[in-house]
Parts: structure tokens; C-alpha cells; sequence
């Protein structure tokens, strides 16, 4: 008797975060020489597990649009890097003043705040290092280039980091709901919008296509904002793997505190499910990435 193996999407969720988490430490750098302690640092953030999501969305909308090479992969590990660095500085003492991530201690509380400063610093730019090597891989192909120039757009000044500025000259004041929806569209939907262009325009995609992906994306980061202010209010730190209320202690004012609960919960469904009405405009097939956006919307961590 033949023996029935069903696979749920979170079975397949967690098998493809672990092949996208080998892809990750295929580029990480080797702990060794005078510098030691600022590698270890790097690694040890980058070894902190969690959904790895934007590299996943990278992998997920190049497939979408056909691709089946590697060129993808070291702006996957790339992106992560980004994104690490990111994590690092927002839990220094001068911004959150964070004991926790992911669990386990912050790398400013492991290694100090000096080398938590260097460590994100390194991550950012080993993460162009790291792009920089699809050149090499594919030297005659134009999407690197446009690739490249997609990454640091998104991560730079107009991207991430503007964002993180605004919110960190903010924070405890009163903002508006213009403002915040230009912290949540750059500080969070930056870097989504970029691993899901990055994937499509690798891939091939046209620059219509590219920027319905862009679209796509968009909704997508703020519906996942929305959800973790969201958790912040309604988890726990055991489930949420790092201190609950930080919004709250930190005197930020989110998308929770200004449209209520109920409403917040309201409208990550409805920016989340138009996400998804763009993404099946496209006429291209990707049950995986299509249920991968729905799940971010009820996920309790």
C-alpha cells in the first residue's frame, strides 16, 4: 500500500527558506585575519534565522517570469545583507534600543555598540560586492546592470535609508498620516519593491511588467507593515521572537495607534488582496509567490 505524503504551503514555505538560506551563507565571508571579530559580528546577524522574505520574493518573481539560472542568486544574498544591516542599526541604542532579535540577543549587546556600527556598515558594503559578482556570471547581459541600479535605488537615500531618517526625526512626535505612509513606502516597501523588481527584471521581464511588479510590491510591504504593528500590540515576545510594545515605548506612532486595531486589520486584507488582483493581471503563474503574499497577512510573527 502506497503511502500518501501530503505537503501543506507551509511545509513548502519552510523547505524553500532553507534553500534560500544555503544560497545566503554560500556568501558570507570566512571568519579570519586581524579583523575577526567584525566578521564574526557580521555573520552572527546574519545567521539569526528568520523568514528571509526578501531574497524568497526575489527567487519566487524571477521564477515567475521564467527564470532558471543563478544570476539570481547574489543579489538574493545581497538583499539580505541589506536588509541586516538595517536590523543592526535599528536595534543600536541610539535608535530602538533593542535587547532582542529574532530571539536571541542584538549584535550591540553580543559585541558592542561600536561593532555593531561596523558590522552593519560591513554588511552594506559586502552586499554591493556581492551584487557586483552577477557581472562576472553573466558579463554580457544588460538586466545586471539595471539590476544593480534597482538595488541601490531602492536601499539608498530615495529608498530604505531616506526612510529610516524620517522615522528616526519623528519619532515621538505626532505625525500625519502623509508622513507615515512615506515611512512605511520607503522604509519597509523599499526593500520589497526592489527584490521583487530585481527578480523580474533578471528574468527578463518588460519595463511595464516591472512596474506592475513594483505595484505589487508596494502593497505588498505595507500590508506586511501593517501586520507587525499589528503583532506588536496583539503577540507576545515568545511568539514575535523579540520585545513586544517597542512602538509604544519607543513613543512611534503607526499605522495601530492612528487608524485603531479593527481598522488595521481591515485594511492589510483589502492592500494585501489588491496586491494580489495586479499580480494575476500579469497573466503569469506562481501559486507559490500568490499564496506566499496571502500567508504574510495573517502570520503571527
Amino acid at each position: 500500500m502506497k503511502r500518501v505524503i501530503i505537503v501543506t504551503f507551509r511545509d513548502e514555505w519552510s523547505k524553500r527558506t532553507e534553500e534560500v538560506q544555503e544560497i545566503l551563507y554560500r556568501y558570507l565571508p570566512e571568519e579570519t585575519g586581524y579583523q575577526k571579530t567584525l566578521l564574526q559580528a557580521m555573520n552572527y546577524s546574519m545567521q539569526a534565522g528568520g523568514k528571509r522574505l526578501r531574497p524568497l520574493l526575489m527567487q519566487e518573481t524571477y521564477r515567475l517570469f521564467g527564470g532558471t539560472g543563478r544570476i539570481v542568486e547574489p543579489f538574493m544574498a545581497a538583499m539580505e545583507m541589506i536588509h541586516t544591516h538595517s536590523l543592526i542599526h535599528d536595534d543600536l541604542p541610539a535608535m530602538d534600543n533593542d535587547e532582542y532579535r529574532r530571539g536571541r540577543k542584538t549584535t550591540h549587546i553580543v559585541y558592542g555598540e561600536a561593532m555593531a556600527i561596523l558590522a552593519g556598515d560591513g554588511l552594506l558594503n559586502l552586499a554591493y560586492e556581492t551584487a557586483s559578482r552577477a557581472f562576472e556570471m553573466e558579463p554580457e547581459n544588460p538586466a545586471v546592470g539595471k539590476a544593480m541600479a534597482v538595488l541601490a535605488r531602492k536601499t539608498g537615500i530615495t529608498g530604505m535609508i531616506g526612510g529610516q531618517s524620517v522615522d528616526v526625526e519623528q519619532s515621538g512626535k505626532d505625525l500625519s498620516r502623509g508622513q507615515l505612509d512615506f515611512i512605511y513606502r520607503l522604509k519597509t516597501s523599499a526593500l520589497i519593491e526592489g527584490s521583487m523588481m530585481v527578480g523580474a527584471i533578471l528574468a527578463g521581464a518588460s519595463a511595464d511588467e516591472a512596474a506592475q511588479i513594483e505595484q505589487v510590491a508596494s502593497d505588498v510591504g505595507l500590508a506586511f507593515q501593517i501586520r507587525d504593528d499589528i503583532l506588536d500590540v496583539t503577540s507576545t515576545s515568545q511568539v514575535l521572537g523579540k520585545p513586544i510594545n517597542s512602538d509604544e515605548k519607543n513613543h512611534k506612532t503607526t499605522y495601530v495607534t492612528m487608524e485603531g486595531l479593527k481598522k488595521a486589520e481591515k485594511d492589510v486584507k483589502e492592500i494585501s488582496g489588491r496586491a494580489i488582483d495586479v499580480l494575476d493581471q500579469l497573466g503569469r503563474k506562481n501559486e507559490f509567490l500568490r499564496n506566499l503574499i496571502l500567508e504574510l497577512v495573517i502570520r503571527e510573527k
